[in-house]
């Protein structure tokens, strides 16, 4: 486990299995982007699958048994699912109407219009729509993931959805966005990276952004 800051932990391991080790609600919020099972591995337009066609790690070839979302709901009092519209079934007690929306203000249409993750704890749907891409990208410097999500994402929804000092839950640490948000934001987060050329990638993003004074 590397500690970056006292609040943030970043581990290189397989997050679905590290669950087993933690206690009943342990975890205030868990902010979860599993494999959909759709092949994102392999880039989604001619650029990112030229970026990555070297990393054929395989690792969006399936999504997570039930297992894994019994057990997430079992440390973790609440849950934000990214891509749940893919594997539904599968997650315990998913109420219809509980969805976050991530507008994508896709200018080209080479991407999806947008993505969608289930939340246990709203009521309805609500939506992120940036005004423009430029100012969802604004804290980032580069793809380093397939399947990355922007930081200014994250920081709306732990803004939205949690206090400063909570403990946040990834599993799937990817790009490393929600370690950066959670620094900026001051909540604490334990993540897991199973792939270590990813996980590498994230800790050096991170090192690089919190270099940065970042407005909100």
């Amino acid at each position: 486990m590397l500690s970056i800051t006292s609040d943030i932990h970043l581990v290189n391991g397989d997050g679905e299995k590290a669950l087993k080790v933690y206690c009943d609600n342990q975890f205030d919020l868990a902010i979860v982007d599993p494999p959909y099972g759709i092949g994102a591995e392999r880039g989604t337009n001619r650029a990112m699958i030229k970026q990555f066609s070297d990393k054929k790690y395989g690792w969006d070839s399936k999504s997570p048994d039930k297992k894994y979302f019994v057990e997430l709901q079992r440390v973790s009092k609440n849950q934000i699912i990214w891509g749940a519209n893919h594997f539904i079934e599968k997650i315990p007690n998913a109420n219809s109407k509980s969805w976050l929306i991530w507008d994508k203000k896709n200018p080209d249409r080479l991407f999806a219009d947008a993505e969608m993750a289930w939340c246990s704890n709203i009521d309805n749907v609500r939506i992120f729509s940036p005004k423009t891409v430029q100012e969802l990208n604004r804290d980032d410097y580069g793809k380093i993931h397939p399947t990355q999500k922007p930081v200014l994402l994250y920081r709306w929804i732990l803004d939205k959805y949690t206090s400063e000092g909570d403990f946040i839950l990834d599993t799937h640490l990817g790009s490393g966005s929600l370690a950066i948000a959670c620094h900026y934001m001051k909540r604490r987060l334990m993540a897991y990276e199973i792939n270590k050329e990813y996980y590498e990638a994230a800790i050096n993003r991170f090192k690089e952004s919190t270099k940065q004074t970042t407005l909100w």
